[in-house]
């Protein structure tokens, strides 16, 4: 029996930002997953952490810089990490990269919305008021770091 089926013909797409496609594939209590395709100079996700769920991520294809609490490391095609609940990170294609990444939470947490959101933002019906107003529910809670802000500082010198 297949309790969770989604078709790459038919799954949605939600555009969060310039360069960013998010694909949504599974989102139940057990498990939310998604696709993130990033061109060059994206912006990716800023500083963040979760409360109760565990994140992870899987790089298909180019090289995405992760944060995981206070270092940056750069995950080529076929790595590999995981974010346990309570520590801040954020991610990105690296400098001068695409990325393609599956990204999963467990447990899930009914985030499909959240990304709908974000969308919404970028297509203008939303503001940023919104998502900041939207943390407790989507367990997406932003935070601050120097490492990042340090490698954003970096990758524009």
């Amino acid at each position: 029996m297949i309790e969770n089926l989604t078709r790459a013909a038919t799954a949605e797409s939600i555009s969060d930002g310039p360069g960013s496609v998010i694909t949504l594939l599974t989102d139940t209590d057990e498990l939310t997953c998604n696709t993130a395709s990033f061109e060059v100079g994206a912006a990716g996700a800023p500083v963040h952490f979760h409360t109760k769920a565990t994140e992870f991520f899987h790089v298909t294809d180019g090289r995405l810089d992760v944060l995981v609490g206070d270092e940056v490391h750069t995950l080529g095609k076929g790595d590999f990490i995981s974010v346990p609940p309570g520590v801040k990170h954020a991610f990105a294609p690296a400098a001068g990269h695409t990325a393609e990444v599956f990204v999963g939470f467990t447990p899930g947490m009914a985030r499909f919305d959240y990304y709908r959101l974000l969308g919404r933002v970028r297509a203008g019906e939303a503001t940023v008021q919104d998502i900041k107003d939207s943390s407790p529910v989507y367990d997406n809670h932003y935070a601050e770091s120097e490492a990042w802000a340090g490698r954003l500082r970096s990758a524009e010198a």
